[in-house]
């Protein structure tokens, strides 16, 4: 079933502003999607626009898929998760540092705590007293 000729009319409208870069209700791609948007038609009357679609396809040979700011969008979006992606590797090695040093420091002070009881049970206190005047002194 054909479309009716102000359908038509909108169709070739929308089709020209697209072409010249001037959309009014789309981001501009050269889609058949944004073709019935920008018309304000549904998918299915665009599709029974069987005229409209031939003169789409010879003019939009090849569709563009995706604008220049979906692909810079697309570029910062990719190099953002790389950099995620490495911070993130960054981030677990520098982890497993950490949990190693904690380790460590626990460790150490255990047995900084027994060497401490050891000491204290040995001096019991003894404090030795160095004379004022030896050989050490001049």
């Amino acid at each position: 079933m054909p479309v009716s000729a102000a359908t038509e009319t909108k169709l070739r409208e929308a089709m020209d502003r697209l072409l010249a870069g001037q959309p009014l209700h789309t981001d501009g791609a050269l889609t058949k999607e944004n073709l019935a948007r920008e018309a304000k038609v549904s998918h299915a009357t665009l599709y029974r626009a069987e005229e409209v679609l031939a003169g789409w396809e010879a003019k939009v040979a090849r569709p563009v898929l995706r604008t220049p700011g979906e692909v810079q969008r697309d570029e910062t979006i990719a190099e953002l998760r790389k950099r995620l992606r490495e911070a993130l590797a960054k981030n677990g090695e520098l982890q497993g540092k950490l949990d190693a040093l904690a380790t460590v420091t626990a460790n150490l002070y255990f047995e900084n705590r027994e060497l401490k009881k050891k000491q204290a049970g040995r001096g019991q206190g003894r404090v030795a007293i160095l004379p004022a005047s030896g050989p050490w002194k001049e």
